[in-house]
Formats: structure tokens, C-alpha cells, sequence
């Protein structure tokens, strides 16, 4: 447990803290008042992080944890580790603290709910009751409405139908979440299929692999293996790799110096022409376009 101590401020992060005036107007509004969002925020790489509430906070606390560790400390309850994938809620006036691990910091997407149907709403779903891990549909969906909750609060700060529109997917996102943890044996079994794969493709980045080594070491057919990337991620193994190798690109771009052929060769690619024309492809712009693109 690393007592470092760094409370924000981290390159790259994203962070967005309602004004006290708009916090009360929306605890007053019919539509709101049952359940908003206050803060929200994206820390990456969040090394020293370190925050501690005594008295706990008037908000319901939601961490999802993407990359690294960290470990949480609620009531008199032992400290618990947060690990990739996995999502915690810490109940509004509850004594706790949490920080990030010192040899694998994490990379957390959070949210601080209020209202009056909130704790009603967690509790419903098991969400306060320890660590869910969250399986690759909830993942991804989680990050699209947070981004979209993030970028509309940080544009439209004061607008009343933005954040109606916020309360009600933040109401979506945590009924779905709570019903895709309670799946069946069969959905898990697939899950974990789905981590075996992705976690070998994180550690091969640098690699180029092919469907069937892919497949042989999930223990799948090719054809079951692409028919379970397509229900669940919407497109096949090999382009979820390449993808997964570009944001990796992507991170290399916005945080280091190398070169555009030294990022390209880090993910296994030694053609720079090729790479750059895959970049392209995959998020809309050339690598040093995105490079000179201010971040943050």
C-alpha cells in the first residue's frame, strides 16, 4: 500500500466538478433530483494517487479501474485490491480511502452520484457490496458513456436537458452493468474465453499473430472463435488485435518522443508506410496529425 501521497493532477487526465449552484438546481429539478452526476473524471497512469474522507463524501463514488491497481479502504471493512476491468462503489458518508498501487499505478474512470434514488438504485444491483468484475461488453460500454457523459458536461455545463440526458444513461449504464455481473454460467464461460484471448493479445503486441495460434491458445475452433468476437465486440479477433495495437501506437504518440517508425516498430510493425496507412484507417487521422493534436 503505497503512502505516497498525490490527491489529482495527472497528464492526460480529464476531470469535471459541477458548480455548488448547479448541484442544488439539479437536487430541485423533477427530472435530476433522483439521480445526478456531480463529478466525473479519468485519471491515467494515476501513480501517488491517494485520496482519504474520514467523514466520508455526500456522493455515491463509482471506480472502474481499465489499467494498473490500486486498493480501496471503506469503513472498518479490510482494505481490497482493484484490478483491471474491475468496478467499486463506495456508499455516500462512508468513511474511506483509496490510492494507487506504486508498482502498477492505475488508470481509473470515476463518477460521483447524488440523488435520492442513488443508494436504492446501487444497492439494487449488488453494486456496493465489493469488487465486480465487469465482462468485455460492460467494459466497453461503461467507457462509451463515459466519455459521452464527459464531454457533454465539460460542453453544456449548465444546460438542464444535458444533464437529464446524463442522469438517464448513468441510470442505463449501471442497470445494465448490474445485469450483465448476474449472467448465466454460459455467458462467464464466454467471458472468459474472451479474456484469455485478449490478455494473449496484450502480451504479444509486439507480435504478429495469426487466427490460429489466436484459437489454439483459447482452446476454441477459428470458427468459434471469430463467431464469439463478432456477437461481442462487434468485429473479428484479428482486427480487435490491430486495434488494440494502434491505441497502444496512439498512447506511444501523445506520451513519448520516438519516431513514428520507432512507435511503429515497439507494436511489431516494421513497415512505417503500412503502419501509418493502418493508423489512419483506425482512428481518422496520420499519426503526426495526431501527434500535433492537443491533448487533455
Amino acid at each position: 500500500m503505497d503512502m505516497t501521497r498525490k490527491p489529482e493532477g495527472f497528464e492526460e487526465e480529464k476531470l469535471f466538478i459541477l458548480p455548488e449552484y448547479m448541484q442544488t438546481e439539479l437536487s430541485r429539478s423533477e427530472l435530476t433530483r433522483d439521480l445526478f452526476v456531480s463529478d466525473i473524471g479519468f485519471f491515467p497512469h494515476a501513480r501517488h494517487h491517494y485520496r482519504e474522507r474520514p467523514e466520508g463524501s455526500s456522493s455515491h463514488i463509482v471506480i472502474f479501474c481499465s489499467e494498473g491497481e490500486g486498493w480501496i479502504e471503506v469503513g472498518q471493512q479490510a482494505a481490497f485490491t482493484l484490478t483491471p476491468n474491475h468496478l467499486a462503489v463506495i456508499p455516500a458518508h462512508t468513511p474511506h480511502r483509496y490510492g494507487a498501487s506504486t508498482h502498477a499505478p492505475w488508470s481509473i474512470y470515476w463518477f460521483h452520484l447524488q440523488g435520492n434514488h442513488t443508494a436504492a438504485f446501487i444497492q439494487m444491483y449488488g453494486m456496493d457490496t465489493g469488487p465486480l468484475h465487469l465482462p468485455i461488453g460492460a467494459m466497453t460500454e461503461y467507457k462509451d458513456v463515459f466519455d459521452t457523459c464527459y464531454y457533454l458536461l465539460s460542453d453544456k455545463t449548465y444546460s438542464l436537458p444535458i444533464h437529464t440526458h446524463v442522469s438517464q444513461s448513468i441510470r442505463q449504464l449501471i442497470s445494465s452493468i448490474g445485469i450483465s455481473v448476474g449472467g448465466t454460467a454460459r455467458d462467464r464461460k464466454r467471458e472468459q474465453y474472451l479474456e484469455v484471448a485478449i490478455q494473449y493479445m496484450n502480451d504479444h503486441l509486439e507480435d504478429a499473430i495469426r487466427l490460429p495460434e489466436l484459437a489454439k491458445h483459447t482452446g476454441l475452433s477459428r470458427q468459434h472463435l471469430i463467431l464469439l468476437f463478432n456477437e461481442v465486440t462487434g468485429i473479428p479477433p484479428i482486427e480487435y488485435f490491430l486495434r488494440m495495437k494502434i491505441q497502444k501506437a496512439a498512447q506511444m504518440l501523445s506520451l513519448t518522443s520516438l519516431s513514428i517508425k520507432e512507435v511503429a516498430a515497439t507494436i511489431g510493425i516494421s513497415d512505417p508506410y503500412y503502419f501509418s496507412r493502418l493508423f489512419k484507417k483506425i482512428t481518422g487521422s496520420a499519426p503526426s496529425t495526431f501527434r500535433n493534436v492537443p491533448k487533455g
